[in-house]
């Protein structure tokens, strides 16, 4: 008789949540990093992108993403049963702020966890932090929600701040570190590189392999070179967490 397979056997199908809730702390940019990452080592993967009037998936990696709206259940569902269907494909969420209730809901009336559990598909969700208290309290929130239900991985975004002392202090750190969560840290990239990405519509591909042209808004020689240390940073964390 076959064994009924678990999250806590290895997964053959994987989902991955981009949240933290709170707006500003980087969601869209860790999105499009793992999309790159997914990209850059041959895994195949499907975006949905949750942010109606903003989306970056759909603005950076077009070709890899369609949009999906929070407030319907049929929607939502295509999320589950797309990573069933096709379970060497990972699926990237990238969720807007204030979607936290409504995700949940879904998850609760849909039974989600539980399907989730039968069918062999690992939910990972990445909380996005910067360095201020309501990343800490959303924390909180969302580990008092799932618990041990949920594979955690914690983004330190040091392009919102380097000073997580008040993560440290909480004690949800160890809580999270106790329920088998990954750390993930994100390291600062210079400002004028980020705004230079961000007014081309590039993915980061193309940022670091198209050279400047005089003017023309393209990252210049060294720094496509700071781009690249980043990225390398970034894909070791991301190795670390073993996506």
């Amino acid at each position: 008789m076959s064994e009924i397979p678990t999250l806590e056997a290895a997964p053959q199908a994987h989902v991955h949540l981009i949240g933290g809730e709170k707006g500003g702390v980087g969601k869209s940019l860790v999105s499009r990093l793992l999309a790159q990452y997914f990209i850059d080592h041959d895994m195949p993967f499907l975006g949905f992108d949750t942010d109606r009037s903003h989306g970056s998936l759909m603005r950076f990696y077009a070709g890899y993403a369609s949009p999906v709206l929070v407030d319907r259940y049929e929607a939502l569902d295509t999320i589950i049963e797309s990573s069933i269907d096709q379970p060497g494909r990972r699926v990237l969420v990238d969720l807007a702020a204030q979607t936290h209730d409504p995700l949940a809901k879904w998850m609760d009336e849909s039974g989600v966890l539980d399907l989730a559990d039968l069918s062999g598909l690992a939910i990972h969700y990445w909380h996005v932090m910067d360095s201020g208290r309501d990343s800490v309290d959303l924390l909180k929130k969302l580990l008092d929600r799932f618990g041990h239900r949920l594979r955690y991985v914690l983004v330190r975004n040091q392009l919102r701040g380097d000073d997580f002392s008040q993560l440290e202090e909480s004690g949800e750190l160890e809580r999270a570190l106790g329920l088998g969560a990954k750390v993930v840290n994100i390291k600062r990239l210079h400002d004028v590189v980020v705004q230079k990405i961000d007014a081309a519509n590039s993915s980061f591909w193309a940022a670091k392999n198209t050279a400047s042209a005089g003017g023309n808004g393209k990252l210049g020689l060294m720094e496509r070179q700071r781009l690249k240390l980043w990225l390398n940073h970034a894909y070791a964390e991301i190795d670390a967490a073993g996506v």
